[in-house]
């Protein structure tokens, strides 16, 4: 099978729904703790939410990290944090110094 002719603006929508799709799982899936998503995958959600701030910045749009955050958690992110966020082990923080990170 080959891969389908997808012009840009429709390419833009597929990956905007593949996005919007991610942060949706992100946010049902509060037991998984941002260090394990960098542990496994070398991003979490504070990177999405920096990359979504840097994309607003790079088309001139002023936007903050906790408004970008907001974004990606769906609520205040002190709010996540006190409802989700956990101590990281001995080892999930072990295995986040021996890895390389964006």
């Amino acid at each position: 099978m080959s891969k389908p002719d997808i012009d840009a603006a429709t390419t833009v929508e597929l990956e905007a729904a593949a996005f919007r799709s991610l942060v949706e799982h992100l946010r049902t899936r509060n037991d998984v703790q941002n260090i394990d998503l960098m542990n496994l995958a070398g991003f979490c959600r504070n990177c999405l939410s920096r990359w979504y701030r840097e994309a607003a910045e790079a088309r001139g749009i002023a936007l903050s990290d906790p408004d970008a955050r907001e974004i990606i958690y769906g609520m205040p992110y002190k709010e996540w944090q006190a409802k989700n966020q956990k101590q990281a082990s001995p080892e999930q923080l072990a295995s986040f110094a021996a890895g390389t990170h964006s």
